[in-house]
């Protein structure tokens, strides 16, 4: 969530190969391992509100303690406004905060690898609400990536439905409180990368301030849904760490390390690279999977993961270009 800033050519050029290679690489393991660590890590019966919490506020640390280092923290806050952080921040904020709800619900009820591939989704509908808000237009190469990918995610949604969720459950239990809070996460990250970007280009939002703004504001409206909803109650009677161990804390703190590394990974490698990242981290979940559960891909796995790997390089390989510009 990090990644909504668009990196200034100086931020892009001054980091060293090594540095580079550093985000790349530990964003690929975050990305890969998340899925599985979670299932592990987090008891069924732990808060949902309070892990997606932790995150947001880790996520502020994590940046303020970055703008401490750079230098920069005191000058940023000087020319911040509580109106120009609610316009660019804001919305993106509430959104982020129910996605994030959703992906918690699905990580406890997908298989790993079904779960990270479905989570790729997310690039079709970024491509969707980009055109609709900024008029950003996709190659027919592009437009063949996304076909792709949308293949995918049938063939998944169709092979997880015909089998017993995590729990042992139904089918109906696994395509509800599996399947389709990870489609509406992506749906919703769509539009949230979107309105991020819009920001980004309008109010020339940092990386970091923007991280600090959301989580802080997402924060807020999640612990205002608790005054009605199941998890507030649960809070209220349980407990924030309610069934959280010492090992839940490692997921939570890999999600907030990973919303921070999304930003540095845009900054300085680019949209290509990043692309490069979410193929090799499907290839980490497969492998973690079946180093640790010793449970094979599926066969809808095998046949969906080369479509979404060839759907992901294809879109950052071929994007679209104004021939009138370029001539």
């Amino acid at each position: 969530m990090g990644s909504a800033s668009k990196p200034s050519p100086s931020a892009a050029a001054a980091p060293s190969r090594r540095k580079v290679a550093l985000c790349l690489a530990l964003l690929t393991l975050q990305y890969g391992a998340q899925p599985l660590i979670s299932k592990r890590c987090v008891g069924r019966e732990v808060i949902v509100t309070s892990l997606v919490l932790a995150i947001e506020v880790l996520k502020v640390i994590c940046a303020v303690i970055l703008l401490l280092a750079e230098g920069s923290l005191k000058k940023q806050f000087s020319n911040w406004s509580l109106v120009g952080s609610l316009t660019a921040s804001g919305l993106p904020a509430a959104i982020y905060a129910l996605q994030n709800s959703l992906l918690q619900i699905s990580y406890k009820n997908l298989d790993s690898l079904t779960f990270s591939i479905l989570n790729q989704t997310k690039l079709l509908f970024t491509a969707f609400f980009t055109y609709l808000i900024l008029g950003q237009k996709q190659s027919p190469k592009q437009i063949l990536a996304l076909t792709l990918l949308i293949s995918a995610a049938v063939l998944l949604s169709i092979g997880e439905s015909s089998r017993k969720g995590v729990s042992g459950g139904s089918s109906d239990y696994v395509l509800l409180y599996g399947i389709i809070p990870v489609t509406v996460a992506s749906v919703l990250s769509g539009l949230a990368s979107s309105l991020c970007q819009w920001a980004s280009q309008v109010k020339k939002h940092t990386s970091y301030m923007m991280t600090i703004e959301m989580s802080f504001i997402g924060s807020m409206c999640l612990l205002a849904s608790t005054c009605q909803s199941p998890d507030g109650e649960a809070l209220r009677k349980y407990g924030f760490f309610h069934e959280w161990t010492l090992w839940t804390v490692i997921p939570v703190l890999m999600n907030a390390l990973g919303g921070i590394l999304v930003g540095l990974v845009t900054s300085y490698a680019g949209g290509v690279k990043k692309g490069f990242v979410i193929v090799s981290a499907l290839l980490v979940t497969a492998l973690l999977q079946f180093i640790f559960d010793g449970k094979p891909p599926s066969v809808y796995c095998l046949v969906a993961l080369p479509l979404v790997m060839a759907s992901i390089f294809i879109y950052q390989k071929y994007p679209y270009v104004d021939r009138k510009k370029k001539d």
